[in-house]
């Protein structure tokens, strides 16, 4: 999860996921499961379905996803 920029809070919470080979996700689902686990505020307000950028040592690129999250906002 990454901020996502928002008009009235500032910043969200926005999940990307990125699905093994041959599995499916629907977002509400995944919505419904983080509202019975997570802080009403910690839930994030949309899910983006992709490959998760990576470095070569395999840790997640997160300043690559933080500009993904605000062209998404925009």
């Amino acid at each position: 999860m990454v901020a996502m920029p928002h008009e009235k809070w500032g910043e969200t919470p926005c999940a990307f996921v990125e699905l093994a080979k041959g599995q499916e996700a629907d977002a509400e689902i995944l919505r419904s499961w983080c509202r019975g686990c997570l802080a009403p505020f910690k839930v994030p307000g949309r899910f983006v379905f992709m490959s998760i950028p990576r470095t070569s040592t395999g840790k997640i690129q997160k300043f690559a996803l933080r500009e993904q999250a605000k062209k998404i906002a925009s």
